[in-house]
């Protein structure tokens, strides 16, 4: 079996080194990354520039490269340019820090970089994990049963059945602490407190800052953000 993993915090993330790692105990590993954090990068690709591959270091039995491009571009280019001549089985995207929650999804590079995957024609897994600061452990937990590598979880990754996928991508976002079990959801919404912070530089260039909270809403009882 021939895995693609991409990401959209960068290729020294430590989630995509983790995840990467794992899977290659158990099939063909391939990364292709962004070669620094493209975090909300959504689905952009690259059309008016060149875009760089280098080649990278992960671990022993995954062969990794890091592009300047979008998360986007890292699938699109992996596919049809970089590992041409492979038949890639199933594109996974992470691990990232943070959750893919809502309609935040619209936004993600995780995201993207999975229905990228689904553009080329191959099963795809976005994985996240819901903290602001994953630890290691959380990453390797996830990895973990990403892959069923220890035989004790069903597997995400549908062994002989990702043809179940049916145009679909799967969106996964790891809960912190006690995992309870699956449950397959909808989208909820996430609404920010939108803050923007208007500047002008010492040269007179205006700028500004964006950024914002997170609103507590309430939200229906089968979607993403309540079963997390």
């Amino acid at each position: 079996m021939n895995i693609l993993i991409s990401n959209d915090d960068g290729i020294n993330a430590e989630g995509i080194k983790i995840l990467a790692q794992e899977i290659s105990k158990i099939a063909n590993t391939y990364v292709v990354a962004p070669d620094s954090p493209r975090s909300a990068s959504g689905h952009a690709i690259t059309l008016h520039k060149p875009i760089l591959i280098n080649d990278e270091f992960i671990a022993e039995n995954v062969e990794a490269y890091s592009t300047s491009g979008t998360p986007a571009d890292c699938v699109k280019v992996g596919i049809e340019s970089i590992l041409k001549d492979i038949e890639i089985d199933l594109v996974l995207s992470g691990i990232n820090n943070g959750p893919n929650l809502g309609t935040d999804v619209i936004y993600s590079g995780t995201v993207a970089a999975a229905i990228e995957g689904l553009v080329e024609g191959k099963p795809s897994i976005a994985l996240s994990c819901d903290s602001s600061k994953v630890s290691s452990d959380e990453y390797r937990e996830a990895a973990k049963y990403t892959g069923n590598i220890d035989g004790s979880t069903d597997s995400l990754m549908l062994e002989g059945n990702l043809d179940k996928l049916n145009g679909n991508i799967l969106n996964v976002n790891f809960p912190t602490g006690e995992k309870k079990g699956v449950r397959i959801t909808k989208l909820g919404r996430r609404v920010y407190n939108n803050v923007m912070d208007d500047r002008q530089s010492i040269r007179g260039q205006r700028y500004v800052w964006m950024g914002g909270d997170l609103e507590d809403i309430k939200q229906d009882k089968d979607s993403d953000i309540f079963a997390v």
